[in-house]
């Protein structure tokens, strides 16, 4: 199936295109056009987590199925305002009542709420706070991609993922996930496989910083690398 993708205002500008055009398979739905959106025009990958699409004069869900022969309209942030996109990084605190607020929804009796805070002692050594850093294009993209697939897998799910960036000290939270189904048993789960699946696919990695040094978590494990105190950071 031939699908046109309209652009419009900063979108538009920003690729200095009227209309994106591909092929989907029959049947396809929002959340399949997003993802081989996602692969056919890389470019796009930032502005995925920020838009909404919409066919005729309706916003589509991601279960929503795709009409032959109707243009998509991939909607950027609006001038006055607009929800909060799905998947963020951000340098600011998380405020995990605010990102629930987002996904609250009458049809859905259960909110399941993961907040991952930074721990320390680890290992038996203080930890002062981790640095986080991320490929932002990637991760945005990656991200959106495992909210799309959970909305997806558990019907009538709603999610946000929010994860921070650069200095996080102990005891706050650096990722919040928020999943808002129709039944608890789904938001546990849906809300579980959010977290596994970011922390396999995501490109964000975090340095713990000690008084004596710091080192890359992850990195020391896989290889060894980084095992020894580094000089502390100015």
């Amino acid at each position: 199936m031939h699908v046109e993708v309209r652009l419009f205002a900063g979108l538009r500008e920003t690729l200095n295109k009227e209309s994106l055009s591909l092929e989907v398979p029959d049947g396809s739905t929002e959340g399949t056009l997003r993802k081989a959106l996602e692969e056919t025009f890389p470019e796009l990958a930032p502005w995925l987590g920020v838009c909404r699409m919409a066919q005729g004069v309706e916003f589509l869900q991601t279960d929503s199925p795709i009409e032959a022969g109707e243009p998509i309209a991939l909607i950027p942030p609006v001038s006055g305002g607009s929800p909060e996109p799905s998947v963020r990084l951000t340098l600011d605190a998380l405020d995990p009542r605010k990102i629930e607020a987002e996904v609250s929804r009458d049809r859905n009796g259960a909110i399941c709420t993961f907040q991952g805070t930074v721990r320390s002692p680890n290992a038996g050594r203080d930890v002062q706070y981790l640095d986080y850093e991320a490929h932002e294009p990637m991760a945005l993209a990656q991200m959106q991609k495992i909210v799309d697939e959970t909305e997806a897998k558990w019907k009538g799910s709603l999610v946000r993922l929010v994860h921070r960036l650069g200095r996080v000290d102990p005891g706050v939270p650096s990722v919040v996930i928020v999943v808002s189904c129709p039944h608890r048993a789904a938001s546990f789960e849906a809300c579980r496989y959010v977290i596994e699946r970011l922390k396999e696919d995501v490109p964000i990695w975090k340095k713990e910083v000690f008084s004596d040094g710091s080192s890359w978590v992850g990195l020391a494990k896989s290889s060894g690398v980084g095992n020894d105190p580094l000089p502390p950071q100015s």
